[in-house]
């Protein structure tokens, strides 16, 4: 008997261990908030400290090129460390700081413009859109381009007109479009400078499953590639599609044996056309595989 396990006692080890658990768990949660360095840009996790941030504050932030000023995306909360250490945000911007960035975007402006004439003096195949300066002597021009092109004498040029250390960087279309922003053939403003954190692979296949015209103008965006909101449902689509017969195939129907013309796929729908009288359109639980055709009999030789 005294060298049987006793159960009580390994529960009361599994209790401890689980409230050791949870107190552990406890201890790496941090005060953490999103935030966003520009209005199209991604919202970055930060500790916020001590501090209590509300939704369209402004922080003053430790950045990779010095104090930077964002705007809070995600309130300030408890929330389970992610593993490794975060950038903290160094206090509330005031009015001074808020000044200093009115006259940073103006000098960007004015840097962005004598960037542009530039590029249109030198006749060089380049849509630059933006500038962005840096507390550390440094300027970033943003610009867009079907080709590789060199550069050096812009820089070189470009920084002794603004006096800071110029860098310039290619973007693609889409990157283009984001930073920019605008407003989609939707009427909202554009999901990639909104909410969407990355770009997502689009393909032709998605537009063709749900059914749209095969113009630029109904597939394409801002940017003029494929609509990233092709994505969204896509996988609706084919789930639902897969309920349906396939287009071209013979079925039968309370009406005889037709093809199938074109697909409802939301509402479960198939229009089906037959052979001397015109098209009718049932549903999906009304439609039956149809028998298979009388082999042809093979052509005699002559």
């Amino acid at each position: 008997m005294n060298g049987e396990p006793k159960e009580p006692a390994k529960d009361l080890d599994a209790a401890k261990g689980a409230a050791n658990g949870r107190a552990a768990a406890a201890e790496r949660l941090i005060n953490t908030v999103g935030v966003k360095l520009h209005p199209t840009g991604r919202t970055y996790e930060l500790d916020a400290g001590p501090l209590t941030l509300r939704h369209g504050q402004r922080v003053i932030i430790q950045g990779e090129t010095g104090h930077e000023l964002g705007v809070v995306a995600v309130g300030s909360a408890p929330r389970p460390a992610a593993g490794g250490r975060l950038p903290r945000v160094i206090r509330v911007a005031d009015e001074r700081d808020l000044e200093r960035l009115e006259a940073n975007a103006r000098r960007a402006a004015d840097a962005l413009a004598i960037g542009r004439e530039m590029v249109r003096a030198r006749k060089i195949p380049v849509k630059m859109f933006r500038a962005e300066l840096h507390q550390n002597g440094r300027a970033t021009f943003y610009f867009a381009s079907e080709n590789r092109i060199d550069f050096r004498d812009l820089v070189r040029d470009l920084s002794n007109e603004v006096r800071l250390r110029v860098e310039l960087r290619q973007v693609g279309v889409r990157d283009e479009a984001k930073m920019v922003g605008g407003i989609g053939s939707c009427g909202r403003e554009l999901c990639c400078s909104t909410f969407l954190p990355r770009f997502a692979p689009v393909s032709i296949k998605m537009a063709k499953h749900q059914n749209l015209a095969m113009s630029p103008a109904r597939v394409s965006g801002q940017c003029g590639r494929l609509k990233c909101c092709l994505v969204y449902e896509d996988a609706t689509y084919v789930e639902a599609a897969a309920s349906l017969p396939k287009l071209g195939k013979r079925v039968g129907t309370p009406d005889g044996i037709g093809r199938v013309g074109d697909l409802d796929v939301l509402r479960g729908r198939v229009r089906v056309y037959f052979d001397g009288q015109p098209p009718k359109t049932f549903t999906a639980d009304e439609l039956q595989p149809a028998p298979a055709l009388p082999p042809h009999p093979p052509t005699p030789n002559r």
